[in-house]
């Protein structure tokens, strides 16, 4: 699968397509699809699995024998309540996991331990050619509860009120995200996703250098996690993630356009729930910020 983003980059979805997936006809013995003349992504199926024959077609359509496509079994491809349901059943985790982190008070340590955990489990899934929905749900599981620990704490020992803030500020993000998307305003190119991964892997680097600097260097390392400087480091964080949003939503659109099975609506509620768990922790850490400043 070609994709920029981690979570989906070994499925068959492609986030730089453009707009001549949704509306172009299965292309002819040896010719481009018709109505993608004069489009700078219509260079074939984006979906193609023969890498050789740009205009191969989706391997998601099923075939008669004599290789006209057919429709695919009513309830065999994945539709938009598939992936709402699934998404909702995801985040639900983590919102009950996290209730019960905050509930019991759970410690820092242990919140840690959740945290690599889930972040073990978040690799095996994107490793892996098809989605695993128990490796999904037990991820979202002990990401809740790094977060309802990690929420906590703040809440009570640096900035009270922070995790209700930064709960609104993710969800006003998500809604302006995807009425910006659905818009037009904002439009998933080729250009946007490589400006999108050089910043987010610009930023991982300095936040994984600043990390050493802590460890080694005590202190505040180089200075990205508090002060003006931390606060344009957090906006940053904060609109990567936004920015990831706007490339989760094309996934969606472009697996239900070609009809993608019904299986990678989990991959794309796996790919929603992390993108929302970096903006949560971006918006948590920035309001921390803030209220320190005051």
């Amino acid at each position: 699968m070609r994709s920029s983003n981690p979570v989906f980059s070994r499925r068959g979805f492609s986030r730089d397509n453009g707009r001549a997936g949704f509306n172009a006809q299965q292309p002819q013995a040896g010719g481009p699809a018709v109505g993608t003349q004069g489009n700078p992504y219509a260079q074939g199926n984006p979906y193609a699995q023969d890498a050789t024959n740009p205009y191969a077609t989706n391997p998601y359509a099923q075939q008669d024998q004599y290789g006209a496509p057919v429709a695919p079994p009513r309830g065999s491809v994945m539709t938009m309540d598939d992936v709402v349901t699934r998404t909702a059943i995801t985040l639900g985790l983590v919102v009950a996991g996290a209730t019960v982190a905050w509930v019991t008070q759970m410690s820092l340590g242990l919140a840690i331990g959740a945290a690599v955990i889930a972040m073990v489990l978040g690799l095996i899934q994107s490793f892996k050619r098809k989605p695993v929905p128990a490796l999904i749900l037990a991820y979202a599981a002990f990401e809740g509860l790094f977060l309802g620990a990690i929420s906590n704490y703040v809440n009570t020992y640096i900035a009270e009120g922070a995790a209700m803030q930064a709960v609104l500020g993710t969800m006003a993000v998500f809604v302006t995200m995807l009425v910006l998307y659905k818009t037009r305003i904002v439009r998933v190119t080729a250009r946007f996703t490589r400006f999108v991964m050089i910043a987010a892997i610009s930023f991982l680097v300095l936040t994984s250098v600043n990390l050493l600097f802590m460890v080694f260097g005590g202190g505040d390392g180089l200075g990205f996690r508090s002060g003006g400087l931390g606060i344009i480091f957090g906006i940053v964080g904060v609109l990567l993630g936004a920015f990831f949003l706007a490339m989760d939503f094309k996934q969606v659109e472009d697996g239900i356009a070609y009809g993608a099975p019904r299986e990678e609506s989990w991959m794309a509620a796996f790919g929603l729930t992390m993108t929302l768990v970096w903006i949560y922790l971006e918006m948590l850490r920035l309001v921390s910020i803030l209220s320190g400043d005051d």
